[in-house]
């Protein structure tokens, strides 16, 4: 049996390509496009249709690649498994520069329901910590902004319990719950954060600046616990 991944970044905007190449040793069929970090994205833009020949089809994502991957799952029949890290229960809103809000995604043209966020939410923190602005956004979600992830088939969520971009394993047990009757993993190590760091990948540094929680050696250890959780739902 073959299987295709789509490997999908988060807000950095930068491929990860270390990843790439460690699932490529594997024996596995990768595709890491890069992709416009922006509002109302197509989620039928990435490229799925150029591994739709596999067996198996598996959607790879980090933060908001995460999101997005989670959402395919849901939302398109050819996808069979999804891996999450650090991922999100929900579709969130994406700031203009004229103060307004747009859906982060789109799906057959029509913008996806969103949860705004809150624009009175000041960080105390230097670098800033987001962790609260998505909770405290959270209070006005509407039900039409939760990710239907009951609809996927697999799902393994890797979350670090030190995450201070967004509260990744609260999302985790969320999406677990919500899916109490279908094959769900969850890997959470308490000390790390945002950035889990897979056997063989240097951390990664692109994106803006903000605290992501955590520590090097915290990250690797989450890393490690997931490998083996993802090569099993890789091979299934």
């Amino acid at each position: 049996m073959s299987t295709g991944v789509l490997l999908l970044h988060g807000s950095s905007g930068t491929p990860d390509l270390d990843r790439a190449r460690l699932l490529e040793a594997e024996g596995y069929d990768v595709l890491a496009p890069r992709w416009n970090v922006t509002h109302e994205v197509p989620l039928e833009s990435f490229p799925l249709a150029e591994l739709a020949h596999h067996d198996r089809l598996v959607v790879m994502g980090s933060s908001w690649g995460a999101e997005a991957a989670l959402l395919l799952g849901a939302l398109d029949e050819r996808v069979d498994a999804v891996v999450a890290f650090a991922p999100s229960a929900y579709v969130w809103g994406r700031n203009l520069e004229d103060g307004s809000q747009r859906s982060a995604w789109t799906w057959q043209v029509e913008p996806l329901p969103f949860v705004p966020l809150d624009l009175d939410w000041k960080s105390e923190d230097d670098p800033p910590s987001y962790t609260g602005l998505y909770r405290q956004s959270l209070r006005r979600a509407p039900e039409q902004a939760r990710i239907p992830v009951e609809r996927i088939n697999q799902v393994l969520l890797i979350a670090g319990g030190d995450d201070k971009v967004w509260p990744a394993v609260e999302f985790a047990e969320e999406i677990a719950r919500r899916r109490a009757e279908q094959a769900t993993r969850i890997v959470m190590v308490p000390d790390a954060g945002h950035r889990a760091v897979l056997p063989g990948e240097e951390p990664k540094t692109a994106g803006q600046r903000m605290a992501r929680g955590g520590t090097e050696a915290a990250d690797r250890k989450l890393g490690t616990r997931a490998w083996p959780e993802i090569l099993e739902l890789l091979g299934a």
